[in-house]
């Protein structure tokens, strides 16, 4: 970094969040800076060491697919990956990757550290310095000034961070780390709402402790896999995760403490993940269940550190070291890095525009936990869209917002912004209403697009995706067009599948269809002139198999997006509008939608309350068009 003190981006935290924001931001040729309250913390994985499951590896792809790093990061970091659920339809499948830590965090430093227009800095910021509702700059504990007309603050569980294992606390980052303890005030002071949250995370134990020939393998997968869309498909080998169980004693150790545990004793304000529960909130929820399923996963591939992975705890270190004995395996394990929650401040999410712009402070935009989610993934995606749209607002460009049937970038912003969050929010393939859509294998034809135009993808990545989609369509043409015979041969495969004979010819994209019937079969007997990769095989049998459904999904959002048509005015009184509950009036306000679509998902605005500003809408919508009308008149 040199002594000017000028910028055009300032991102505040080197996290996940931070990570993609500065690259995003320096890669759309601005001039940015990312401060970071400690160098060799950049990309920590805080929390386990992996990227990926259902919903969250579709979060990754959406990232790489619009120009961001972490598909990168992970797959140069995999030591173990698998596919999960694969015995659902594709909509849920998903992969999971368990990454080398330090390889994740040096694959980030080298690219940041190597990234034209981007400078690195270490230092804490203590005020965002506003000015008539505009940011200008931010202010460090080292009382250097740094000017920008865009901040993103991406501060994760650092800002106002206290760690807590059992019945001690003290103020900290992740276990170990110094936490941002002044930037939350100048955040007040500026007139933001500011709340409380709580993560957690699992003891760490010696690899040499462990029991392994007594507990269930996993390995990884023997198929080459990768996120990165045009990466290098890979098979790791050498390196397994295990499975052990909690169990009556287990439980009984945690119930004989839960007077010892900052969680139940009320140490801790902070609301924890509801999708991601410690193990004490597991056995109190659910008192039925004798166990509990726990995994231990390497952190590195130099390393003996294992990752508890389920067995997330505050409980004082005696009572982690009695847990950890009682699972099978275990039962002589050492820890290493003893479990604790740790909670932090937030911004609640209502509080930002769609571009992840704060409304109160133009230029000011948040990222990752700040919002109040968690997860690698989740804050990856805010960082890469806040950088971007805090970009194309320089630039006097509209911003990118992303559909919920676009992408789950979309969903999670649609959901953080409209609906806000009084839990760390957790993406899931449940929380999206077109998940066949916004599938694993379309990312680049829903997403690449929109990285081309701002200008992240260059002309060789380019040059991949359309000759694949090319190959991709003229493949489905051909197995539209082409018929298959009836034959002893095609009838003695069918049955091998449990499908019905045929007894004349059909179009090969009716036999595809068929539960069983798979393109190996197809081929046999209607083989396609050009070669495929099992990515395109896969894309192409899910677009013939699934057309119906598809195309469904694709006319209720058709129906839908009508909604989004209907603009709100940023400055609307919503107290013109007659009969409106003063609860539908409050939370409207609060939220300022920008579209009738995204008013109709606020929780707690009725039906009735929809229709009433409906009709107020269209009528201003409609003398409008009267005094555009007189105004040509006149002319």
């Amino acid at each position: 970094m040199d002594t000017s003190s000028d910028y055009d981006v300032i991102v505040v935290g080197g996290g996940h969040a931070g990570c993609e924001a500065s690259l995003a931001a320096a890669r759309m040729g601005s001039r940015t800076l990312m401060i970071n309250l400690y160098h060799d913390n950049v990309a920590l994985m805080a929390c386990n060491p992996s990227i990926g499951s259902p919903a969250k590896a579709n979060l990754t792809r959406e990232i790489c697919a619009l120009g961001g790093e972490q598909a990168r990061a992970a797959d140069a970091s995999t030591m173990h990956i698998r596919w999960l659920n694969t015995s659902k339809g594709p909509a849920v499948q998903a992969l999971r990757a368990q990454c080398d830590l330090h390889e994740y965090h040096d694959h980030y430093i080298l690219a940041l550290e190597n990234t034209a227009n981007l400078d690195v800095f270490q230092d804490i910021v203590t005020r965002i310095i506003v000015e008539k509702n505009c940011i200008k700059g931010v202010e460090t504990r080292l009382g250097l000034v740094f000017n920008a007309p865009a901040v993103i603050l991406t501060t994760g569980t650092y800002l106002g961070g206290a760690v807590h294992i059992g019945m001690t606390s003290f103020p900290s980052g992740p276990l170990g780390q110094v936490a941002a303890t002044e930037l939350t005030s100048s955040l007040r002071d500026a007139g933001f709402e500011v709340g409380r949250m709580k993560t957690g995370t699992t003891p760490r134990i010696h690899a040499d402790t462990v029991d392994w020939d007594s507990l269930q393998r996993q390995d990884s997968s023997d198929e080459p896999l990768c996120f990165d869309i045009w990466g290098e498909k890979k098979v790791h080998e050498g390196i397994a995760c295990y499975i052990t169980r909690s169990n009556p004693q287990t439980h009984e150790i945690i119930m004989n403490n839960l007077n010892r545990s900052p969680l139940y004793s009320g140490r801790i304000e902070g609301v924890g993940p509801r999708y991601c529960p410690s193990i004490e909130s597991k056995v109190v929820g659910f008192p039925d269940k004798s166990s509990h399923l726990v995994f231990l996963e390497p952190v590195a591939r130099n390393s003996k550190e294992i990752y508890m992975q389920n067995f997330s705890t505050s409980l004082p270190f005696d009572v982690q070291v009695k847990m950890t004995h009682s699972l099978p395996g275990c039962q002589n394990a050492k820890i290493i890095r003893p479990g604790y929650a740790i909670e932090y401040d937030f911004m609640p999410p209502t509080q930002l525009k769609p571009s992840l712009e704060t409304k109160r402070v133009k230029g000011l935009y948040c990222a990752g936990q700040i919002n109040g989610t968690s997860g690698y993934e989740e804050a990856g995606a805010q960082g890469l869209m806040a950088a971007i749209n805090a970009v194309l607002s320089l630039r006097a460009e509209e911003p990118v917002v992303l559909d919920r049937s676009e992408a789950y970038i979309g969903v999670l912003i649609d959901d953080l912004v409209t609906k806000g969050t009084k839990e760390p929010y957790r993406m899931l393939t449940s929380r999206c209403e077109y998940r066949l859509l916004l599938r694993h294998d379309n990312v680049d034809r829903r997403l690449c697009p929109i990285g081309r135009r701002i200008g992240l993808l260059n002309d060789e990545k380019w040059k991949i995706l359309t000759s694949k989609w090319k190959k991709i369509d003229d493949e489905i043409e051909r197995i539209y067009k082409a018929r298959i015979r009836s034959s002893e041969e095609v009838n003695n495969k069918l049955a091998e599948v449990g499908s019905a004979p045929l007894s004349e010819s059909v179009p090969a994209s009716t036999l595809l269809s068929r539960p069983g019937v798979d393109y190996k079969l197809i081929s046999l007997f209607s083989p396609s002139s050009q070669t495929l990769s099992d990515e395109e095989i896969n894309t192409v049998s899910i677009e013939i198999k699934y057309k119906g459904y598809i195309e469904r999904q694709y006319r209720q959002v058709k129906r839908l997006n009508k909604m989004e048509t209907v603009r709100i005015p940023e400055d609307f009184d919503y107290g013109t509008v007659p009969g409106l509950l003063s609860e539908s009036r409050q939370k409207l306000e609060k939220v300022r939608p920008g579209t009738f679509g995204q008013a109709s998902r606020i929780s707690g605005v009725t039906p009735t309350d929809l229709q009433l500003l409906s009709v107020v809408l269209h009528a201003q919508r409609q003398r409008k068009k009267v005094k555009n009308g007189e105004e040509k008149v006149q002319e």
